[in-house]
């Protein structure tokens, strides 16, 4: 496994991460990343964490802690670099910065057709929660 260089995000890496994104089909047309990415600039930028392989961006994960829970969101890993731990090594750190902010369990959601996914998490220890995610748009 190559070196996976793990560092918080910089003002600069966001056209390569939206590419990222884009690549790895994280984009749906209700989510602006242009938004996303200012908006988490400004809360717990440390806990937005770029995966970098010689100088480049193969890897993201979004992370926050409101008090109660941590969430997780734009996990992604570019389709050519999957497979490798790259997933794995951002979750450790993800996992390791909500711990020291007192964060004692992590929600996650994904989207039900991605079973992939579903099994990233599980071989992470993860578990579904016996629960019913709903949601409101503010904004449109």
């Amino acid at each position: 496994m190559a070196n996976l260089e793990i560092r918080p995000c910089e003002p600069s890496d966001q056209d390569e991460i939206i590419q990222l994104w884009h690549a790895c089909d994280l984009v749906v047309p209700w989510n602006d990343p242009v938004k996303d990415i200012a908006a988490k600039s400004l809360v717990q930028p440390e806990l937005f964490l770029v995966g970098l392989l010689s100088g480049k961006i193969v890897a993201s994960a979004m992370a926050g802690y409101d008090g109660h829970r941590g969430s997780v969101f734009y996990l992604a890993v570019s389709p050519d670099h999957r497979r490798k731990g790259y997933g794995g090594l951002l979750m450790d750190r993800v996992e390791s910065g909500l711990r020291n902010l007192g964060c004692q369990k992590i929600n996650i959601q994904i989207r039900g057709m991605n079973l992939d996914v579903k099994e990233f998490y599980r071989n992470l220890g993860y578990k579904e929660d016996d629960v019913i995610s709903l949601g409101k748009r503010l904004y449109d």
